[in-house]
């Protein structure tokens, strides 16, 4: 749910300025998440999860303390990366196997972040409203985390993979 086309190019051009000159993934996703979450209405958490050891570990984010730990398949964060598939989830509750980090989390859209075909992790959006997400967050989410992974030097990162 935009709210203009404007708050879509706003907010890709406000993370292209916070990624230039900067390729340590850390630093452009904790910039990424702030954005996200002063720029998007009707969030409780907007942020991170990166592939480490096999699961998804907790990265920079905004909002309520988070699940720390998110085994690959489980919960929405879990599937999508398992999938490698953006996921919109108009209500959580509804979701098979739902992990409730946060019980005011009603809707969730998660984009899987790959970098040369690599899962590296996903960017994860909760909201307390039902049906918060829709297409056109989708292809804003996955503009942004696709010039999120092209900014960031991975190699810098303990992924798995790299």
């Amino acid at each position: 749910m935009l709210r203009t086309q404007d708050d879509s190019t706003d907010l890709l051009k406000l993370a292209e300025g916070a990624f230039a000159g900067e390729r340590d993934p850390w630093a452009n996703a904790a910039n990424a998440a702030a954005l996200v979450f002063e720029r998007l209405p009707d969030l409780n958490w907007a942020g991170f999860y990166f592939l480490r050891g096999g699961e998804l570990v907790v990265g920079p984010f905004q909002g309520r303390v988070a699940c720390a730990r998110i085994p690959l398949g489980s919960g929405v964060c879990g599937t999508a990366a398992a999938q490698r598939a953006t996921l919109l989830v108009p209500d959580v509750h509804a979701f098979p196997g739902h992990i409730a980090c946060d019980a005011a989390s009603n809707s969730e859209i998660v984009v899987p972040l790959l970098a040369s075909d690599r899962l590296v992790g996903v960017l994860d959006l909760d909201s307390p409203r039902l049906n918060r997400f829709g297409a056109d967050d989708a292809r804003l989410l996955e503009a942004l985390a696709e010039r999120l992974v092209a900014a960031c030097d991975w190699s810098l990162a303990a992924i798995d993979g790299f």
